[in-house]
C-alpha cells in the first residue's frame, strides 16, 4: 500500500489523473483567434495537459477602470476544456495596465536613490501600495467569482514570479510599511535602537516616524537597517500573496493556490523557505545559468525547491526548451538537455513540467525566448523534441504523487545568512554565499553521494552528516540546536565566516567563530581574506587543494580537537586550515577557506568516510552520473543522469528501466533488471523495490 496521494492539478477534466503534468504558460490573447485551434491541436499532439492562462492579462481583461472584456478568457477556458487541457489560471495582477499608473502614478516603485520605475516593462508596483491592491483584488475578485464553477479550473496561480523586479521599494508607502514591521517586531524605539547598534554614528532614533528604509546615503548605511529591510521586503511581498490567496479561498475554498517562485542562481530577495507555508503547493521557475556548473545548479535548485515543498510533489511552473532572452550571451541548447533537465527537475519531486511559454511571441521583450513551438513552428526539432518529452513523461506516470526519498547527508541553505554575508564594510566584497553551498554540493556529486539541500528551519536529525556552509548568522537558539544534533551523534561541517553574528547583525565577542566557538573547539582572533587571484596552499597530498577568498588566523585549538590540514605557505603557513573535534556522539568540522568543487571533493571524502555516508553507486561510474530517488514506498524509482557529453556504460543490475530518454521504453513490469546504457547528457529511470526500512508499516 502507497502513502501517496497525486496532487489536485494532476487531475484531467474528466477527473481522471494522467500522471505528471505537463505544459506552459499559454497566451492567446497575443495571437488571431484562428491560431488557438492549432494551438490546442499541436498540445494534444505533444502531450500537454495544463496550461497557466491569463498572466498578463490585466490590460485586455480590464483596458478601462469600469470597462470589462471576459469573452476572449470565457472562449478560451472553453476551448481547452474541451480538448482535454486543465488550467492554471492566473490572477493576472504581475503587471498593472497602463490606465492604473496614469491615474495613480503613486503605485510605482522607487528606487534606493529615489529614480521611478515608470511603465513600459511590467511589475511597476509597490508591494505595499493600498491603491495598488485595491485595485488588484477588485481584479482577482472578478476573476474568481467568473470561473469560480469552471470545469478547466485546477489551480489559481497569484501574480507572477512575486519580487522578479520590485522587491525592493524605498517609496513612502513601503516607509510608512517599514516602521510598521519594525514596531511589530522591536516593541520599542528602544528595542529598535538596541537592535540597530544606533550608538555607532549618532544615529539614535527618538520617534519612529525618523526611521526610513535604507535609501542612498553619504556612506554605508546602518547593517541591521540593511539586514531588516531586506527582512520587511520579503515579508512585504509575503503578505500581498497572502491577500490575493486568502481571496481566492474565499470563493474558491476547494481550489488550489499557488504562486511561482524563483529558486535558482542568484535570485535572492525572497526568503522561499517562509514563504512555503503559504501555498496549498510549492511551484518554482528556473531557467539554466552557463557556466561550468550549470547542470549541478539545476540539480541543486530543484532539490532545495524539494526541500522547500517538504518533499511532496511540486510544480516546475517555468523554465525553457533552449535559448532564453535575457543572458548576456544566449545560448541554445544542446541536444539531449532538453530532456535531461526537464526529467532532472522530475527526479528531484517535481510532478509538473511545464515551459515559458507554449508559442513564442512575435513581438515583444522576449521574442527570442525559446518556446514548446518555436518561430518555426511545428516542423522544428524543438517541437519534435517537446513532443518526445511528453511521451516520456507519460510512461512516467507511475511516479506521480511519489516523494523524493531522503538523503543521508545535507546542505544547510538560509536566507538570513545570505543576506548579511554579502552586506557592505565586511572582511571581503568577493564572497558569494549561494556559490559556496553550489560548491559544496558539486563536490557530493563527483563523489556520487546523494545530499538533499534543505533550509534552515528542517529536521536535521536523520541526516548523518550535514554541511551549512557560511553560516553567517546563527542566534543563541540556533548554535544550541546544531550543539544537540551533534551530540546526538550528527557530524556538522560548517566553513569560514559562520557563526559570526546573532539574529541583529551583532558580533559574537570572545573572538570567532563567535556562537559556534566552543562547539567545533576553534579560536581565531582575526580574519585573513585574501585578494582577488591570490590563492593558498593546504598540506593535503591533492593538488587540488588550494585555498582562495578567505583564511581564518586559527590562533588556539582545544586538546581534542584533530587538525585536518594546515596551510603550507604564506604567513599562516602550519597553522591550522581545515579542523574536525568530536563531540559527544558526532563530531564538528571546520573548513577556513575557500577550496572550489575540485578541493572540496577529497575534504569530503574524509569527513563523509568518517560519519559512515557511502555512496549507492557503482565505483567507475561515481561523478559522472547523478542519482536521485523517488519513492512511493512499495517501490523507489531511480533517477540516473548523465552529467557528461559521453556515453556511460552503468555496470550491474541496478532495476527494471522505466524509461530512457535514448532507445523506447521498456516495460517494467515485465523486464528483469538490465544494464544501464547512458547517452551524452542522458536519463534512464529505473523501478526498484523499495528497501525493507522504507516500507510502510
Amino acid at each position: 500500500m502507497s502513502h501517496r496521494t497525486t496532487p489536485s492539478w494532476l487531475r484531467a477534466p474528466d477527473g481522471s489523473t494522467p500522471g505528471l503534468a505537463f505544459g506552459a504558460d499559454y497566451n492567446p490573447d497575443q495571437w488571431p483567434r484562428e491560431v488557438w485551434d492549432e494551438d490546442v491541436a499541436l498540445m494534444r499532439a505533444a502531450g500537454v495537459t495544463i496550461v497557466s492562462l491569463g498572466i498578463f492579462s490585466w490590460a485586455r481583461i480590464q483596458p478601462a477602470l469600469d470597462e470589462w472584456d471576459f469573452e476572449w478568457l470565457d472562449e478560451s477556458m472553453d476551448l481547452l476544456h474541451a480538448n482535454g487541457i486543465s488550467v492554471d489560471l492566473a490572477t493576472a495582477t504581475a503587471s498593472p495596465p497602463p490606465w492604473l499608473a496614469a491615474m495613480h502614478p503613486e503605485i510605482l516603485p522607487v528606487t534606493r536613490t529615489g529614480e521611478t520605475l515608470w511603465p513600459g516593462a511590467r511589475q511597476h508596483w509597490r508591494p505595499t501600495s493600498p491603491i495598488f491592491r485595491m485595485h488588484a483584488l477588485k481584479l482577482v475578485t472578478r476573476i474568481a467569482e467568473r470561473y469560480r464553477d469552471h470545469p478547466a479550473l485546477v489551480a489559481w496561480h497569484v501574480s507572477n514570479e512575486l519580487g522578479c523586479h520590485n522587491v525592493y521599494d524605498y517609496s513612502d508607502d513601503a516607509a510608512h510599511a517599514f516602521r510598521v514591521w519594525l514596531r511589530a517586531r522591536y516593541g520599542t524605539i528602544d528595542g529598535l535602537n538596541h537592535a540597530w547598534g544606533t550608538a555607532f554614528w549618532s544615529q539614535r532614533y527618538s520617534d519612529w516616524e525618523h526611521v526610513l528604509p535604507p535609501r542612498q546615503a553619504a556612506s554605508h548605511p546602518n547593517p541591521t537597517q540593511q539586514l531588516d529591510f531586506k527582512r520587511f521586503s520579503s515579508d512585504a511581498l509575503k503578505e500581498y500573496l497572502r491577500v490575493e490567496r486568502d481571496e481566492l479561498r474565499r470563493i474558491t475554498p476547494d481550489v488550489p493556490v499557488t504562486t511561482n517562485f524563483m529558486v535558482m542562481g542568484g535570485t535572492k530577495g525572497m526568503n522561499y523557505a517562509d514563504w512555503a507555508a503559504e501555498v496549498d503547493f510549492v511551484s518554482n521557475d528556473h531557467y539554466v545559468i552557463p557556466g561550468p556548473q550549470a547542470i549541478d545548479e539545476l540539480s541543486f535548485s530543484a532539490n532545495l525547491t524539494s526541500g522547500l515543498a517538504g518533499g511532496r510533489p511540486w510544480f516546475l511552473m517555468e523554465h525553457s526548451t533552449s535559448a532564453v532572452n535575457w543572458q548576456p550571451v544566449n545560448l541554445a541548447k544542446r541536444p539531449g538537455e532538453l530532456a535531461r533537465d526537464s526529467l532532472l527537475h522530475v527526479a528531484h519531486g517535481a510532478d509538473a513540467v511545464c515551459y515559458f511559454q507554449w508559442r513564442q511571441s512575435a513581438a515583444g521583450a522576449e521574442k527570442y525566448h525559446s518556446a514548446m513551438v518555436p518561430h518555426a513552428g511545428a516542423d522544428s526539432e524543438v517541437f519534435r523534441s517537446v513532443t518526445r518529452l511528453g511521451g516520456l513523461l507519460r510512461d512516467l506516470a507511475p511516479i506521480a504523487g511519489s516523494t523524493r526519498a531522503g538523503a543521508r547527508a545535507a546542505i544547510v541553505f538560509d536566507w538570513d545568512s545570505w543576506w548579511a554575508s554579502e552586506q557592505d564594510s565586511h572582511p571581503t566584497s568577493l564572497l558569494r554565499y549561494h556559490r559556496e553551498a553550489l560548491d559544496w554540493y558539486t563536490a557530493f556529486l563527483a563523489l556520487g553521494v546523494r545530499a538533499d539541500v534543505v533550509p534552515l528551519a528542517a529536521d536535521l536529525s536523520g541526516y548523518e552528516l550535514v554541511v551549512a556552509p557560511v553560516l553567517n548568522v546563527v542566534p543563541a537558539a540556533l548554535r544550541d540546536r546544531l550543539t544537540d544534533y551533534v551530540q546526538a551523534g550528527g557530524h556538522l561541517v560548517t566553513t569560514y565566516f559562520s557563526g559570526i553574528v546573532d539574529e541583529n547583525d551583532h558580533a559574537w565577542l570572545g573572538g570567532y567563530p563567535g556562537a559556534l566557538r566552543e562547539l567545533l573547539g576553534i579560536r581565531i582572533e582575526e580574519f585573513a581574506p585574501l585578494l582577488e587571484g591570490q590563492t593558498v596552499r593546504l598540506d593535503l597530498d591533492d593538488e587540488d587543494a588550494v585555498g582562495s577568498l578567505w583564511r581564518d588566523r586559527i590562533s588556539s585549538v582545544e586538546s581534542d580537537v584533530e587538525v585536518l590540514a594546515r596551510y603550507a605557505e604564506g604567513d599562516l603557513a602550519g597553522s591550522p586550515a581545515i579542523t574536525r573535534r568530536p563531540v559527544g556522539e558526532g563530531s564538528a568540522a571546520y573548513v577556513s577557506t575557500r577550496l572550489g568543487p575540485a578541493g572540496l571533493q577529497g575534504v569530503l571524502a574524509g569527513l563523509l568516510a568518517q560519519a559512515g555516508v557511502e555512496s549507492e553507486l557503482p565505483d567507475s561510474v561515481r561523478g559522472n552520473v547523478e542519482l536521485t530517488v523517488r519513492t512511493t514506498g512499495d517501490d523507489e524509482f531511480w533517477f540516473l543522469v548523465n552529467r557528461t557529453d559521453e556515453p556511460i556504460a552503468v555496470p550491474g543490475e541496478l532495476g527494471r528501466v522505466l524509461v530512457a530518454t535514448s532507445g523506447p521504453a521498456l516495460p517494467s513490469a515485465a523486464e528483469d533488471a538490465v544494464p544501464v546504457e547512458l547517452e551524452p547528457r542522458g536519463v534512464v529511470v529505473l523501478r526498484r523495490g523499495a528497501p525493507a526500512s522504507d516500507q510502510p508499516n
